[in-house]
């Protein structure tokens, strides 16, 4: 019997996806909840699990072709009438390993016994473990004379196919003598099976780009262990098993990676599509510039400090500085939503909460998880939902919806050590905040009308806004706003732990 599995809905306005990966072949076997194939969606990259167990029987959809949501894309044979029929006398010639047949033929040529181990590594455990239970004849042993052919089967086991009709013959005892011959050197008879179970998943899980690497490295990829989605081998895993060379001297200058991504080519994935184009659509549909703040977060970093070991202890998470930006920043979308509003024909639509889209950079492309109300969070609500959303973007495990549904957008581009950028504000948002790498520098600052020369936590805010709706002067006071929150460093009261 078999059963079709379909493409699932992956989210409220998904409505067809993509094949990008088959991780399974016809014939594979599957067990229930592993992981079929790979989709790709405008919202998200996921895997599809079989909600069945069996054997792979035919896929019905191509990699690369676009389907709706329902479509039929494998079927998968639940093994209920996979079983030979006993009573078909072609079943021994087609499966010679099969004990039953062989033990009916009454004619069995004696003296050539040893050809039909050579050719039936396939043969269930069960025959395979009576030669290791009786090992004493060795292929050296003295042997009657009847017997002398069979003694020099191991030597050539390469004419065993030209005696075909010996194979179904033979008598289940009769391989014992030659059987033990594979296993004399410490070979158990499950070792003796293990060749063909030994390819693991894992090394079917691999990009070109990765198994470049591992081939430039000198890594095998069936010793790894992945650690990315469903046992994945991924960049990282072939880069740690690399053995570090002896440590050179000292040299004037770093040595940069060679990526080995040059002088390829590549097709661009489902996710890079739809990111360049929705980007160039926003680009084209809206009037977008930036706005740069620079704030002094010294007092910020000083209660950072304080706190972030009882923090971490406490909360489960690190205290980074970006869970304060994004609590300033949506105090201010508070006092000033026109940042936090949307275009919708001739009418502006003020929503009514903050719903923070997060930049996370995956090895797939940017995508934005949304938190939901941050307005409501305090800095340990807000952290634990960066850290869990974050972790589940570059794992692949998120749900369609948890893209959806963001009205402002903060991203950390100094995460990388950049100053600052100017970010896009993709459609249909009006505003993205980027926040740069916190650096320490010798600033100007005045105290009580005396002027002086001190060392502090520095960051540049960059506003990008829809010129449509979002006026200078309006991201101005949203700027400054958020630029007074953090100057002011008083997060004692929502600390939230």
């Amino acid at each position: 019997m078999s059963e079709s599995v379909n493409l699932p809905a992956l989210g409220e306005s998904v409505t067809e996806g993509t094949v990008t990966r088959w991780l399974k072949n016809v014939g594979d076997r599957v067990e229930v909840d592993e992981p079929l194939l790979e989709v790709s969606t405008d919202k998200v990259d996921t895997e599809i699990p079989s909600p069945i167990a069996g054997v792979i029987e035919a896929i019905l959809v191509a990699e690369d072709e676009t389907v709706e949501v329902g479509t039929a894309l494998v079927t998968i044979g639940t093994g209920e009438t996979a079983a030979p029929e006993p009573e078909a006398p072609a079943a021994a010639e087609e499966a010679p390993a099969d004990a039953e047949p062989a033990a009916e033929q009454p004619a069995a040529p004696a003296e050539q016994p040893a050809e039909v181990p050579s050719v039936e590594a396939p043969a269930p455990a069960e025959e395979t473990a009576q030669p290791v239970e009786a090992p004493e004849p060795a292929p050296v042993d003295p042997a009657p004379a009847a017997e002398a052919p069979a003694a020099e089967a191991p030597a050539a086991p390469a004419e065993a196919p030209a005696t075909p009709a010996a194979a179904p013959a033979a008598a289940a005892p009769a391989p014992s003598t030659e059987a033990a011959a594979p296993v004399a050197a410490g070979t158990t008879a499950t070792n003796a099976v293990a060749p063909a179970e030994a390819p693991t998943a894992n090394a079917g899980y691999v990009t070109p780009i990765v198994r470049k690497l591992a081939n430039d490295r000198g890594i095998d990829l069936s010793t790894l262990t992945g650690t990315g989605v469903g046992g994945r081998i991924r960049k990282q895993d072939v880069l740690a098993a690399v053995v570090p060379e002896p440590e050179a001297p000292a040299a004037a200058r770093a040595e940069v990676e060679v990526s080995p991504l040059r002088g390829t080519t590549v097709p661009m994935s489902r996710l890079r599509k739809v990111i360049a184009e929705r980007a160039v659509i926003s680009m084209q549909s809206s009037a977008q510039l930036t706005s740069v703040v620079e704030v002094d977060v010294t007092k910020v970093a000083a209660f950072r400090d304080q706190v972030k070991a009882d923090f971490a202890k406490k909360a489960g998470v690190k205290l980074s500085f970006l869970p304060f930006f994004a609590l300033a920043a949506a105090e201010a979308l508070k006092a000033y939503p026109i940042v936090n509003a949307t275009i919708d024909g001739d009418t502006i639509v003020y929503p009514a909460q903050e719903n923070l889209s997060i930049a996370v950079d995956t090895e797939r492309g940017l995508l934005t998880p949304v938190i939901r109300d941050v307005g409501s969070l305090d800095l340990a609500g807000i952290a634990n939902q960066i850290s869990d959303l974050a972790t589940r973007t570059r794992d692949n495990k998120l749900k369609p919806d948890e893209l959806a549904g963001g009205t402002f957008t903060l991203t950390n581009t100094g995460s990388r050590g950049a100053l600052f950028d100017t970010p896009i504000v993709f459609l249909p948002q009006s505003a993205i905040l980027g926040t740069g790498v916190v650096a320490k520098k010798a600033v100007v600052i005045s105290n009580d009308g005396v002027d002086s020369i001190a060392i502090r936590s520095m960051v540049y805010l960059a506003l990008s806004y829809d010129h449509r709706i979002v006026d200078g002067a309006d991201a101005a006071r949203f700027l400054v706003a958020v630029k007074n929150r953090l100057e002011g460093g008083d997060f004692a009261g929502v600390l939230g732990v």
